[in-house]
């Protein structure tokens, strides 16, 4: 076999064979690349998608935290001040009654003092009329000298 013969011969087949390949393997390999390629885009695409998603999801549950926790404490700023609000009611409610019973202790105290005073001027009254009575050796009327017993009591 002569050398050149044999080149010629293996161009023309490598030649049929890159032929072939570039007609029936290459077409569907490119298309299964270019497809790989999409998918792979796509997923790359999702994948930033979720990210921005979780971010979001991220920044919305920190402002609902912070949200629920304004919340919370406003509202036990609010049944702080409803409960000193109560407790200043319930002193000055108490405070009111105090007051109440305290006048009317005093108006008792008042009425009996002045029970009092009756009753010992009324003593006066007999024992000036029975110290009355010895000094005179004789009985003295209570009836007939009512004006002067009274005038007396008043002036006691």
């Amino acid at each position: 076999m002569n050398i050149n013969l044999t080149m010629i011969s293996q161009g023309i087949a490598f030649a049929i064979f890159i032929w072939f390949t570039a007609s029936f393997i290459w077409p569907p390999l490119l298309t299964a690349i270019t497809e790989r390629q999409k998918k792979i885009e796509e997923g790359l695409a999702a994948a930033e998608r979720s990210k921005k998603d979780l971010e979001l999801a991220q920044t919305r549950s920190t402002d609902t935290l912070r949200e629920a926790r304004e919340k919370a404490t406003e509202m036990i700023g609010g049944s702080e001040r409803q409960a000193a609000h109560l407790l200043e009611e319930a002193r000055a409610e108490a405070a009111q009654i105090i007051n109440q019973a305290r006048v009317a202790a005093e108006g008792e105290a008042a009425v009996a003092a002045q029970r009092a005073k009756e009753n010992l001027r009324d003593q006066v009254a007999l024992l000036a009329v029975a110290g009355a009575e010895k000094i005179l050796r004789r009985e003295v009327n209570a009836q007939v000298h009512a004006e002067l017993l009274a005038s007396l009591k008043s002036e006691l």
